[in-house]
């Protein structure tokens, strides 16, 4: 009986394996030259990566490009800390990249008929309903008159930020008011709050506008990581594990990493009179030390998880394959187009983005006379606080991700000068 118990042990143990080892195979190193990039690419890439190092503009970086599905390159620059050199298989916090993962597990809940786009969020979280929205606020005594929502906040407006739920500390004046009086939580974790709390906690608070009003980028994610527990009832860190990161071969992505893991994780780092410092010297590390922390019951679905650059190219490699094994090509296409004419209220007044749209989670390029950005039409993207960054263009076969732990980065022309670079070394 024992040897057959470890027999089918031992069987599933090798399945799991064969498994992951499939779905990391699905990105394989390879030549620049073999998926039409410049035989000069890697110099280049690194060229300017420690070019930037140089005159400080950063202090360190993972970066990673494929296309075709072949990865051309994988390179980490700069030291994690003094005298310990940053490395491919280093941890970072992911913070706002976090929101694409929820955006998907969303799609496949909407695939599998659990839940539908346009439902209300009341629907699942009956704090929802009979919602408010800020009307006037007398800013001398944070006193604030409401009206009622006009119509429910939708899955879709969650999805596009045109919830009129946002970041009080992005918004200074009447909004970061609001959010500060109602004690509004914006971070990564909390201890004393499991995910459900915190989430009714802020349905009480009002809408900055009416539903589909306008985008107002916030804690819509968040919200929708609240949905994903009550409608699989599962969750959050569950849900991800089980339906993203296994079938996408991300070993390495969570909300609160093991032990294990911890000394990879990567220091954020601010830049003090023209210098870079490990932001633990100025207590900084009071705000990033989630990713070490234990035992909690709160998932921040727009910002909690931390992972390897690698781990998320697996997960963007199964997008800009159609989906690969997480979704149909049909959720994907709907996933990733402009989706603000459909819900923004008065559209055709609506101030227009000269390079694209909002689709459901990301940003996305589209095929217009203004636009500035190198990456093809249909290109979707998006970020993360601490300065990373990625994009999925379908059109080219080909993902990015820009990995630095870094606050209040100060040097956005960085990124733009590389995807430029990136793509003037794309042969015909």
């Amino acid at each position: 009986m024992k040897r057959n118990l470890l027999a089918v042990l031992l069987s599933l143990v090798i399945f799991a394996c064969q498994e992951q080892t499939e779905s990391i195979a699905k990105l394989q190193n390879a030549e620049a030259t073999t998926v039409g990039l410049s035989a000069d690419f890697e110099a280049k890439f690194d060229d300017f990566v420690n070019q930037a190092l140089g005159d400080t503009i950063i202090p360190h970086g993972t970066f990673l490009v494929a296309k075709n599905n072949k990865m051309v390159y994988h390179k980490s620059f700069g030291d994690k800390r003094p005298n310990n050199p940053l490395e491919n298989s280093d941890i970072f916090r992911l913070a706002s990249m976090t929101k694409a993962i929820t955006a998907v597990s969303i799609m496949q809940l909407t695939e599998k008929g659990v839940i539908s786009l346009d439902d209300p969020a009341s629907k699942y979280l009956p704090a929802f309903e009979n919602q408010l929205v800020l009307n006037e606020m007398d800013m001398s005594d944070s006193t604030y008159t409401t009206v009622g929502v006009e119509k429910d906040v939708t899955i879709r407006n969650l999805l596009t930020h045109t919830s009129g739920i946002v970041y009080g500390s992005f918004n200074p004046g009447e909004l970061d008011a609001l959010y500060r009086k109602n004690d509004v939580y914006e971070g990564f974790s909390l201890e004393d709050k499991s995910t459900e709390e915190w989430i009714n906690d802020l349905a009480r608070v009002p809408l900055a506008h009416q539903p589909g009003a306008r985008f107002s980028y916030g804690l819509s994610m968040d919200v929708l990581g609240r949905i994903i527990e009550v409608a699989s009832g599962k969750k959050l860190d569950q849900y991800f594990q089980e339906n993203i990161f296994n079938p996408a071969g991300m070993t390495d992505t969570y909300f609160y990493q093991p032990e294990a893991n911890h000394e990879r994780i990567v220091p954020v780092y601010m830049k003090v009179q023209g210098q870079y410092v490990d932001g633990s010297e100025l207590g900084f590390d009071l705000f990033t030390s989630y990713p070490t922390t234990s035992g909690r019951d709160f998932f921040a679905g727009g910002s909690g998880l931390s992972g390897t650059a690698i781990d998320y190219a697996m997960f963007m490699q199964e997008l800009v394959q159609g989906g690969g094994s997480l979704l149909s090509e049909a959720s994907v296409k709907e996933m990733s187009r402009d989706q603000l004419p459909d819900v923004i209220n008065d559209y055709e007044n609506y101030p227009k983005n000269p390079d694209g749209g909002f689709s459901l989670g990301f940003t996305v390029y589209q095929d217009k006379p203004t636009k500035k950005s190198p990456k093809s039409p249909g290109t979707y993207e998006w970020g993360g606080f601490f300065n990373t960054k990625f994009f999925i263009d379908p059109q080219e076969q080909l993902i990015f991700v820009g990995m630095t732990q870094i606050n209040a980065f100060q040097h956005n022309d960085f990124w733009e000068e590389m995807y430029t670079m990136i793509y003037e070394n794309l042969e015909e």
